[in-house]
């Protein structure tokens, strides 16, 4: 936060912060994925929930051989778009990761979800792991948070989403989670 030294009206001159420039309604929109970061309690759970659902409702009417690339694409962009945005939006807040800034948990429950079929147990099984790893962060996922900015913000959560990934392929692989 920026500091101003102004006069008092009892004559001391103390830094007073300045407040931050509110963030563009588009960053804003894009940042808390219209307004579903502003749900409580848990706007990330929240926006999980809200991706699965978006997602079920766009695969359907891809064909199974090009959703992978779908999901792959579609996450890209989120994180090419959350990147800045959350940047734009924690700096106008004045804090460094803001819990309303959700397009983080849309990139990373995209992810989780890549090659998943449309089941409603692997849709539940994907929701529940990358919320999973989204709160416990194991390594590396919590040194990512120390990325500067949105990068931080996001690339967190990107992490998780892999792990979910992974996972969600084993037990493909394994023959626990079937298609």
């Amino acid at each position: 936060m920026t500091t101003s030294k102004l006069e008092q009206p009892n004559g001391s001159s103390e830094a007073l912060p300045l407040p931050h420039p509110s963030a563009p309604v588009w960053a804003s929109l894009a940042a808390t994925v219209f307004g579903v970061g502003r749900l409580r309690p848990g706007p990330g759970t929240w926006a999980s929930a809200a991706t699965v659902a978006l997602w079920y409702s766009i695969a359907r009417s891809i064909t199974p051989a090009n959703r992978p690339s779908a999901a792959v694409g579609l996450a890209l962009a989120i994180i090419l778009l959350g990147i800045p945005t959350a940047t734009i939006v924690a700096r106008a807040a004045g804090v460094e990761d803001p819990q309303f800034v959700v397009i983080d948990e849309v990139a990373g429950q995209l992810i989780t979800l890549i090659g998943a079929s449309l089941s409603w147990k692997s849709l539940l099984l994907g929701f529940i792991l990358f919320r999973g790893f989204d709160m416990v962060k194991p390594p590396p996922v919590r040194q990512l948070e120390r990325l500067p900015a949105g990068y931080g913000i996001v690339m967190d959560d990107v992490a998780a989403g892999l792990y979910g990934f992974l996972v969600m392929r084993l037990l493909e692989h394994f023959g626990i989670l079937l298609h």
